[in-house]
């Protein structure tokens, strides 16, 4: 294995990881503050808003670039 096929490896699972993590977060954040069901999924949606801007961005900068 090369070093750049264990740099794109280790980065999707890193990345992965990281945003299941962001989503206990959000849901233990909701849980904390008392939040109904219609404000979880607010927080969800809010919040979650940035990391699918981030992932977006991803796929637009592989779709440019290949």
């Amino acid at each position: 294995m090369t070093e750049a096929e264990f740099s794109a490896w280790s980065m999707k699972i890193g990345l992965s990881v990281l945003i299941v993590f962001i989503g206990f977060i959000i849901w233990d954040l909701g849980k904390k503050s008392g939040a109904s069901k219609f404000g979880m999924a607010v927080l969800f949606f809010v919040l979650g808003l940035g990391v699918m801007g981030f992932l977006l961005k991803e796929v637009l900068v592989n779709l440019v670039l290949n």
